[in-house]
């Protein structure tokens, strides 16, 4: 029997932790064919099937479950020295991989990025949009910047302020009910009088959607939505009143504040990274350069 490659082994254990060939390639970010090219090569090499291919996923054979034990932690092993070797690096230079959501992607940091770029050149950013939590563990990303109240203890980082959150609604829909819109007029304490765009099921955990279960009856939920920009958006269009994040709604003209910010949702801003990544030079100039950005903006408090 030939020797296995170790980069075949990783394949391996991708697609037994995702029980998927898509899977492993998103946790990988390679693409479909490479896993199952790489898998495929494994399986010759060893001379024995791994998985079962099923229509619901891949299932682990009983060789694939003692190959599994077998290599029980060294993947951690290998990728924790991966971790402790690029936290030694000094260079301003290189990839750095900065996962973040879409909401901030588009709404915040899109510009500082592009003003981070002009000033470190050679540091090559890699952008990753993903609204859950990357293993930082697995080096998946090297640097998270999140809205979270209580980010993962695995990680490391500083709180650059706090998101808030207001009602919005655009002029024209307050025209078609015939209210008022100056900014500084007072608003309806009636919240039923409007149509809302809501966040869907997928973002029930968010206070804007526990906010809109204490004070909007559900007739008048009329749009939902599973991201905060595509509600920004509906609302933008006349869709409906919503509970919306300042950075997305504040400077937009055709947008009117329904009443002040509700701090009680407001939501801390974090730049993460993994403990052993704290003094690689990379990791630590962007989260420097952001602390200093992002304290300094309009849409996020101190």
């Amino acid at each position: 029997m030939q020797e296995a490659d170790w980069d075949d082994l990783k394949y391996f254990l991708a697609v037994g932790q995702s029980g998927s060939l898509a899977g492993a390639a998103r946790a990988l970010h390679v693409n479909h064919s490479t896993v199952l090219r790489r898998l495929a090569r494994l399986e010759e090499t060893l001379g024995t099937l791994l998985f079962e291919r099923h229509a619901t996923g891949y299932a682990m054979t009983a060789a694939g479950e003692a190959l599994t034990q077998r290599l029980a932690g060294v993947g951690e092993q290998i990728d924790a020295a991966q971790r402790q070797l690029s936290g030694l690096d000094s260079q301003l230079s290189g990839p750095l991989r900065v996962t973040t959501t879409d909401t901030l992607l588009g709404g915040l940091l899109m510009p500082l990025f592009a003003e981070f770029r002009s000033m470190h050149p050679r540091i090559q950013l890699q952008i990753v949009i993903n609204n859950s939590f990357l293993s930082l563990s697995r080096r998946e990303a090297d640097v998270a910047i999140r809205p979270a109240n209580a980010p993962p203890e695995y990680l490391v980082g500083r709180r650059i302020g706090r998101l808030q959150t207001a009602p919005y609604a655009a002029r024209r829909y307050l025209k078609e009910l015939d209210l008022p819109t100056e900014a500084d007029h007072p608003r309806l304490a009636d919240w039923s009088a409007y149509d809302w765009v809501v966040p869907d099921d997928a973002l029930s955990h968010l206070a804007q959607a526990r906010w809109i279960r204490d004070h909007v009856p559900e007739p008048r939920r009329a749009v939902s939505a599973d991201s905060l920009v595509a509600m920004a958006d509906a609302v933008r269009h006349g869709m409906g009143a919503g509970m919306l994040l300042c950075l997305l709604a504040g400077a937009d003209p055709d947008l009117v504040r329904l009443a002040p910010v509700d701090e009680a949702m407001d939501t801390d801003l974090w730049v993460l990274t993994h403990p052993d990544l704290r003094h690689s030079a990379r990791v630590r100039v962007l989260g420097d350069f952001l602390y200093e950005r992002l304290r300094q903006g309009e849409w996020v408090a101190g």
